[in-house]
C-alpha cells in the first residue's frame, strides 16, 4: 500500500501499538508496518541504518536519537513498572517488601530477566545492590524477548520484566510489581523520524497513541498513561 507507515516499537508497548493499529489503518486508509524489539535492539537497528516513520522507545533511548537529529520531538506515552511472574497456577511468593523480595529470590530455584531490555538492565543492577549477585548467579537465565515465556514453560520459576511485557505471555500469573522502594518507573515515548516520507500520517499515529481514548487501553496493558 502506498500510504504505509513503519513503526519501530519497544516490546513494552507492543500490545498497545498492536491494539490501535487496525483502527488507525481503517480511519486513515493506510497500512501500519510494525517492528518490535528491546529499545537497545531498536537503537542498534537505527545505528545500522534502519529507517521508519515512528519510534516508540524508552524516553532515554528516544532522547539519544533525538540528539542525533534522527527523530523530531518526544511525546511521553506511558509509565511502566517492573514486576514478577510465575507459571500459571504456581504458588505466588510474597514480594511486598524489599526483605520479602530478597527471600523470594533466594528461595527460587531459577529466575529469568531480559538481557538488553530496560527492566533486565535495571534488575541486574538491583541484584547487586541487594547483595545477591553471587547467590543468584548460578540460577539466573538472561535472555531477550518475552521472558515470561521462560516461566510459562517451566524453565524458570520466576520471570522479571516490565508488567506490560509479562502480560504478553498467556501461560503465567503476575505476582505483582516490585516493592515501591525498589521499583524503577520506565517512561515510554514516541516521536517521528526526520526522514519520514509520511510525516502527516506519522504525526497522526503518535497523536492517536497519546490520545485520551487510548488511556484505558494503556492501563489494560499493565501501564499508566504518561
Amino acid at each position: 500500500m502506498a500510504n504505509t507507515i513503519r513503526v519501530l516499537s519497544s516490546l513494552g508497548t507492543r500490545e498497545v501499538v498492536e491494539a490501535i493499529a487496525p483502527d488507525f489503518e481503517r480511519e486513515h486508509s493506510c497500512a501500519v508496518a510494525r517492528v518490535y524489539d528491546s529499545s537497545i535492539g531498536l537503537l542498534q537497528r537505527v545505528a545500522d541504518g534502519e529507517t521508519a516513520d515512528v519510534a516508540v522507545f524508552t524516553a532515554a533511548a528516544l532522547d539519544g536519537i533525538i540528539a542525533q537529529g534522527k527523530v523530531v520531538g518526544r511525546i511521553d506515552v506511558s509509565r511502566s513498572f517492573v514486576g514478577i511472574a510465575v507459571r500459571k497456577g504456581a504458588p505466588r511468593p510474597d514480594i511486598g517488601t524489599p526483605e520479602k523480595l530478597k527471600q523470594a529470590l533466594l528461595a527460587a530455584k531459577s529466575l529469568a530477566h531480559s538481557k538488553t531490555g530496560a527492566s533486565g538492565i535495571y534488575f541486574a543492577s538491583l541484584i547487586d545492590r541487594l547483595g545477591l549477585g553471587d547467590a543468584l548467579k548460578g540460577k539466573t537465565i538472561v535472555r531477550d524477548g518475552i521472558v515470561a515465556n521462560i516461566a510459562a514453560s517451566g524453565e524458570a520459576e520466576l520471570a522479571v520484566q516490565q508488567i506490560s511485557e509479562l502480560m504478553q505471555s498467556p501461560g503465567i500469573d503476575i505476582v505483582g510489581p516490585l516493592p515501591d522502594e525498589l521499583q524503577q518507573v520506565t517512561i515510554f515515548s514516541a516521536g517521528v523520524f526526520t526522514g519520514s516520507a509520511q510525516i502527516g500520517l506519522a504525526e497522526a499515529f503518535v497523536a492517536h497513541l497519546v490520545s485520551p481514548a487510548t488511556a484505558s487501553l494503556i492501563r489494560a496493558k499493565g501501564m499508566e498513561p504518561a
